[in-house]
């Protein structure tokens, strides 16, 4: 079964850190090392340079039954290059991750994976006699889900990006045009 995150109601299982870095040699390796020597149990892992090249933004999501998340955040912020860490709930944060799989699609089943492809909004990147090479970016469970319909086709290769977020974005009530009734 693969893997899910929890739904609204859900009991949560797993936090989102996003971790502002300096962006240095050796910072993602000092963090990956953290993890390991405390038994900090990484679910994902994604790192990028940001807007400014100067900083480094790491997305990990944890496994809260392996450690208090307090003491995580803690022991992050002692580390030198840590600028900022954020925790994103989930109920107010963007999440992406990117899927590509290469799977078996001969002549007798490819109608049904190109189908699948276009439900789930994918994109087909590359065509042989008996294999497609499929995309797909979307939420993590949609992914999951994605990755689970698959499975039954013969998956050959598979490797996914790990989660990307972002805080989601405030909305302002827009202002009502001159001359309308406010509601």
């Amino acid at each position: 079964m693969g893997r899910r995150d929890a739904l609204p109601g859900d009991e949560v299982t797993h936090h989102v850190l996003s971790v502002l870095v300096e962006n240095r040699s050796g910072v993602l390796s000092r963090v990956a090392n953290l993890f390991s020597r405390r038994g900090y149990n990484i679910v994902s892992l994604a790192v990028a340079p940001t807007e400014d090249a100067d900083f480094s933004r790491i997305t990990v999501v944890v496994d809260v039954e392996s450690s208090p998340l307090e003491q995580i955040v803690k022991q992050l912020d002692k580390l030198v290059n840590v600028v900022e860490i954020s925790e994103l709930d989930p109920r107010h944060s963007v999440e992406r991750e990117l899927l590509l799989a290469s799977v078996s699609a001969p002549p007798a089943t490819r109608g049904q994976v190109v189908e699948l492809v276009q439900i789930f909004e994918g994109r087909i990147l590359a065509v042989t006699h008996e294999e497609l090479t499929v995309s797909l970016e979307g939420h993590p469970t949609k992914v999951d889900d994605f990755e689970e319909m698959l499975r039954p086709f013969g998956i050959r290769d598979i490797q996914r990006t790990g989660r990307v977020a972002l805080p989601r974005l405030d909305r302002a009530p827009e202002p009502a045009p001159a001359g309308s009734p406010r509601t």
